[in-house]
């Protein structure tokens, strides 16, 4: 019987391959950004989260917040530089409102990028997802043997 964790990962999105952030453009051109699953798993179930206030200035690779769970805490990194137009009071009332549905209503926060078309180039997407899912998956099943 196969005991691997199943992850979900939408294809009509871009991830950050360092941080394991998820970014979706709407037409608009905003961007909205969340946690992978691969992140959740690491997680486990979220207790608390803060975020950036809107109006801020976020730059890629740079922290736009911190989850805190069971298992640890960790920075929420931002996929791309922009300014925090919304956050998702959702998620800061409910944070395992992100565990139930991380990919629509768990959503964190939405950007008003500034540099989109050169900063999602870095980020993985489209054909190049399944590839690097099975990486992040052998990753956090070599952690999990580590910490085992």
């Amino acid at each position: 019987m196969n005991t691997e964790p199943v992850f979900d990962t939408p294809d009509d999105r871009h991830y950050s391959r360092e941080h394991n952030i998820w970014a979706q453009r709407d037409d608009t051109g905003r961007v909205r950004v969340g946690v992978d699953s691969f992140l959740l798993s690491s997680l486990g179930e979220l207790a608390y989260i803060a975020l950036f206030d809107p109006g801020m200035a976020v730059t890629r690779g740079h922290s736009i917040g911190t989850l805190e769970a069971a298992k640890m805490t960790t920075s929420i990194t931002a996929p791309i530089s922009g300014i925090i137009t919304a956050i998702n009071e959702a998620v800061l009332a409910d944070p395992q409102l992100i565990n139930r549905d991380s990919y629509s209503e768990g959503w964190l926060a939405e950007l008003d990028p500034t540099n989109w078309e050169a900063e999602s180039s870095q980020l993985v997407t489209g054909d190049d997802i399944p590839a690097w899912a099975e990486e992040s998956r052998q990753r956090l099943s070599d952690e999990a043997e580590y910490k085992g």
